[in-house]
């Protein structure tokens, strides 16, 4: 479970505390609750390396949303619970609170208190200076977007020359891993119960962020600092206690400063993001950045078709842990504009030291009022055993989903 070691105990504590002492002229409009069920099945195209794992998995999951308001808006609660039930992989099978934050508004200023996700980034390809929530790699394998909750505390100040961010954030997530039995997985499996930390506090180091934004004309700016446990491991090779090979993730201690940008004009975007960073004793860079076009009202139609083009380069080279460090990124976005918010994502791509190709598909479309259709898939081509995301190349797999809203 995602939660074994996490001390939301405390958390449950501060947010009951908050309801017991909310006013007691609580109206209907003040309570909000929505949620959504979402069957899902994956195909895999290539036979499994590990003899436990197959060609085919069925899981189902449940996300929740309740929201409380008083004080005129001022005050709020909100709590995202998420689980999800896979037929084959155990750590899979898993659940996590997304969101559970106490916020209090006055007047310019905001304060968070709880779990809570935020995002920083702009480019489409990878997200580098996203950095405050851990990845959920089980349910997100590749493009590796979905994002843990995170505990934290949190200033926010909105100001005529800019918003102003300030996190504490009190308690470390683990990078979540499949199991044996799960797809798509690394050759080796991850030990998680072996996982350690260059700092003696381990997931209870206080890491603290703050971020500058703002909105110069055409231009979004962003401009990040974090000190505390990369949320990226490295990955060791150890032996668990049952004696088989594995890799053990181990966290370091590392600052890193940001900046991420986007400028508009027309049908052009402009895209950038970079960080400067440095972890146990080394310092390098990696940046990301393109461009997006749409052609508005393609063929006549009422539909958009935008192209995107970005390159990610890393100063680490090929031994980067990260899969993006000399590649490019070619993408097709196609959106509908119609009622059934139909749209779709095609793209490639490509490693321009070693020729590694990759392929994403994503498309999505809402079937009536309550029912959402989506459709993913991978795959990957001439992949050399250097890359990064060879230990995942014969795991091409198609994904469908079928969420239920309520």
């Amino acid at each position: 479970m995602a939660f074994d070691r996490f001390p939301i105990g405390r958390f449950a504590v501060l947010l009951a505390a908050v309801v017991f002492a909310s006013p007691d002229n609580v109206r209907a409009d003040d309570l909000g609750l929505r949620g959504s069920i979402e069957p899902e099945l994956r195909v895999f195209t290539q036979a499994p390396s590990n003899p436990r794992q197959t060609n085919s998995d069925i899981s189902v999951s449940g996300e929740l949303t309740a929201k409380y308001f008083w004080d005129d808006d001022n005050q709020s609660l909100v709590a995202t619970p998420f689980a999800r039930l896979d037929q084959r992989d155990h750590r899979r099978s898993h659940w996590d609170l997304r969101e559970a934050r106490y916020a209090y508004v006055m007047g310019n200023w905001e304060f968070r208190a709880g779990i809570d996700k935020v995002f920083w980034g702009v480019t489409e390809a990878v997200h580098l200076v996203d950095i405050v929530n851990q990845i959920d790699a089980i349910e997100d394998p590749v493009k590796q977007e979905v994002r843990l909750g995170q505990p934290m505390l949190r200033a926010k100040t909105v100001q005529d020359f800019g918003t102003f961010d300030v996190f504490l954030l009190p308690y470390f997530r683990e990078r979540t891993y499949p199991g044996a039995d799960g797809r798509p997985a690394t050759d080796i499996p991850v030990d998680t119960d072996l996982a350690r930390y260059e700092s003696g506090r381990k997931e209870r180091h206080v890491d603290g962020a703050f971020r500058y934004s703002n909105n110069f004309g055409d231009v979004d700016l962003g401009l990040s600092y974090f000190q505390g446990t990369n949320r990226d491991p490295i990955l060791q090779p150890a032996l668990s206690k049952n004696g088989d090979l594995v890799l053990a993730p181990f966290y370091a201690q590392i600052k890193q400063a940001s900046v991420d940008a986007q400028a508009t004009k027309g049908a052009w975007l402009y895209k950038f993001e970079g960080y400067w960073r440095r972890e146990l004793g080394r310092e390098y860079e990696a940046a990301t950045g393109g461009i997006e076009y749409t052609f508005y009202g393609i063929a006549g139609t009422d539909g958009d078709l935008g192209v995107v083009a970005e390159y990610a380069l890393d100063s680490r080279g090929l031994v980067a842990r990260a899969p993006y460090e000399n590649d490019g990124f070619l993408a097709l976005r196609w959106t509908a504009n119609d009622a059934a918010s139909t749209s779709f994502l095609g793209g490639i791509v490509v490693d321009a030291e070693t020729g590694a190709r990759g392929f994403r598909f994503k498309g999505e479309r809402r079937l009536g009022e309550d029912y959402r259709l989506s459709f993913e898939a991978y795959f990957f081509g001439d992949m050399p055993k250097q890359d990064p995301v060879y230990s995942i190349a014969d795991d091409d797999y198609f994904q469908f989903r079928v969420a239920r809203f309520f």
